[in-house]
């Protein structure tokens, strides 16, 4: 969700397709929160017109189920994708090699320690499937469980227009100056077109395809393999050191000095978080996987293999060129500098992988895209209208709010200043961040009170585990920059209307319960309202000037 292939296209379809003949046959998907263990009426969150004939909300077991291979792949495919050809050119643009080595260390250990959150919970909490919303619904409430469905799914939207920026970005290679940055009017339109052909695509059911995910993967692997092996080959020593801690006004190398190299590694956060986004695509579709020690197995391996990649590619370019050439680069820069480093078929391999693999992601990716809200509103966070599916069993409604908030995402993309790119991977990044952290809470919570004597983790190493990624989100937010964080603030307090009329048509005649907000929801709810208006105001004047 790098954004990227988020998931695994075979699994994930799958997973949907499921979804979807459940809904079609009237029950409820079974990716819902665990509603009978909040002691509320499972009722009061099926709202009216929900055919309660059927009592069952269990996964269906008939469907294929995944194992250990399969979910490692998952978790690759999760996390590399379209990111990673921007990847030299992104870290870059924010430090030298120095600055990138010690960003690279804060990354992997931070990220290991929100990966092994996830290991954590899954192994713990076996019965809380798919994860991030699960965990918030069960840990911290209805409100804040949809702060986090409705936080991902945005999250997710920017993403997809991101995908767009860079595909255009991608064709201007072969149209130069037609699709300049992604956001040209050209880009923009052609952008459009992707999102609503795939929009009809996915209103015809879509199928697990064997061979568009083959393809899809073979295409995104093999040319960052070849791109790996052209760097070493053409590494020099002496290109790499120059420069290392960065470069003065003048052309000078300059020597280590703490407060500037932080400043670089901050400016990378946004970055590293953008290309680990999916560290949790195991979990996400836990509800599928074989076995649970599974699912923690395979977020282990897929993020080091990963991270091992990532490494690679943003550093072995600064033996071949130095930082600030590659910082100034278009993007994707990995073909950029194949291009300049071993001719014009090197920039036709990657460009060619680079609309080949996002474009064999973009429509499962919509597909589950649109499953969030599916799924929120069977819990009564989201309003009922979402549930509706056509006659294929595609979640109509979703997909089509969906498709339409991306299409006017696409449009503001247009008129952003600078790099499109850069700033919806920023956007991306920042309203992932309290999807991230509260998990990470959750983990910090459940380690507090009774943990199992039989449990494989110590509730020391858990309770280590939770805190540590705790602060390490933190510090991602911190590092995004008030600009980023305004910008979020505005955002999730767009979303408060969604869960309000999501509540009021949950509710049933005869309940007692009839608040849409607990006390505690209503301090959260003016925190965010507050917020909001604090990021409004904020941006409003930025800018007016």
């Amino acid at each position: 969700m790098s954004q990227s292939t988020r998931f695994d296209q075979n699994t994930l379809v799958m997973n949907a397709s499921s979804a979807a003949r459940k809904q079609g046959a009237g029950v409820a998907p079974a990716i819902h929160a665990d509603n009978h263990q909040h002691g509320e009426d499972h009722n009061k969150y099926h709202g009216p017109g929900v055919d309660k004939s059927h009592k069952s909300d269990k996964p269906n077991t008939s469907a294929k189920q995944v194992g250990l291979i399969g979910l490692v792949g998952v978790v690759i495919s999760a996390m590399v994708g379209g990111g990673i050809y921007s990847l030299p050119q992104n870290m870059s643009a924010s430090a030298s090699a120095g600055g990138q080595i010690i960003a690279w260390i804060i990354t992997g250990v931070g990220m290991w320690f929100i990966a092994n959150t996830f290991r954590i919970l899954t192994r713990e909490r076996p019965e809380l499937k798919n994860g991030l919303y699960t965990y918030a619904y069960k840990g911290f409430g209805k409100f804040v469980g949809f702060l986090v469905a409705y936080g991902y799914w945005i999250c997710n939207c920017f993403s997809l227009v991101a995908y767009g920026v860079l595909i255009m970005s991608t064709l201007n290679f072969f149209f130069p100056g037609t699709f300049a940055g992604g956001n040209t009017v050209w880009a923009v339109l052609g952008a459009s077109i992707i999102i609503w052909l795939m929009f009809l695509l996915t209103l015809r059911g879509t199928k697990s395809n064997v061979a568009l995910n083959v393809i899809g993967t073979i295409c995104k692997i093999v040319p960052v393999l070849i791109f790996i092996v052209a760097m070493i080959t053409m590494f020099e020593l002496g290109t790499f050191l120059h420069g290392f801690w960065g470069m003065s006004a003048s052309g000078q190398p300059l020597h280590f000095n703490l407060s500037n190299v932080m400043d670089q590694v901050s400016g990378t956060m946004m970055v590293t978080l953008w290309l680990f986004i999916g560290v949790e695509g195991a979990v996400v579709i836990s509800g599928s996987a074989k076995s649970q020690k599974d699912v923690s197995k395979a977020t282990t391996f897929g993020y080091l293999a990963v991270l091992f990649m990532y490494v690679l590619v943003s550093l072995l370019p600064l033996g071949v060129y130095n930082y600030q050439t590659i910082g100034g680069m278009s993007n994707p820069s990995m073909a950029v500098i194949m291009d300049k480093a071993v001719g014009s078929w090197g920039g036709i391999v990657v460009n060619a992988g680079v609309i080949i693999s996002v474009l064999s992601a973009w429509l499962v990716w919509l597909v589950m895209l649109s499953q969030m809200p599916l799924f929120a509103s069977y819990d009564g966070i989201f309003p009922k209208i979402f549930r509706k599916t056509n006659s294929r069993g595609a979640a109509y409604y979703s997909l089509l709010v969906s498709a339409c908030i991306c299409q006017v995402l696409l449009i503001i993309c247009h008129f952003v200043p600078g790099d499109a790119w850069s700033h919806m991977i920023s956007i991306t990044s920042v309203m992932s961040m309290p999807c991230y952290l509260l998990c990470c809470l959750f983990l910090w919570k459940i380690a507090r009170g009774q943990w199992k004597a039989t449990s494989q983790f110590s509730r020391t190493y858990a309770l280590v585990t939770g805190i540590i990624g705790t602060f390490f989100s933190l510090f991602l937010i911190y590092s995004a920059g008030l600009h980023y964080l305004m910008l979020a603030c505005i955002i999730y307090a767009i979303g408060i209307p969604i869960f309000m009329v999501g509540r009021k048509q949950c509710e049933q005649p005869g309940l007692k319960d009839r608040r849409i907000f607990t006390p505690k929801e209503r301090v959260l709810l003016v925190l965010v309202i507050c917020a909001g208006i604090v990021g409004l105001v904020y941006t409003a004047s930025g800018l007016l000037h």
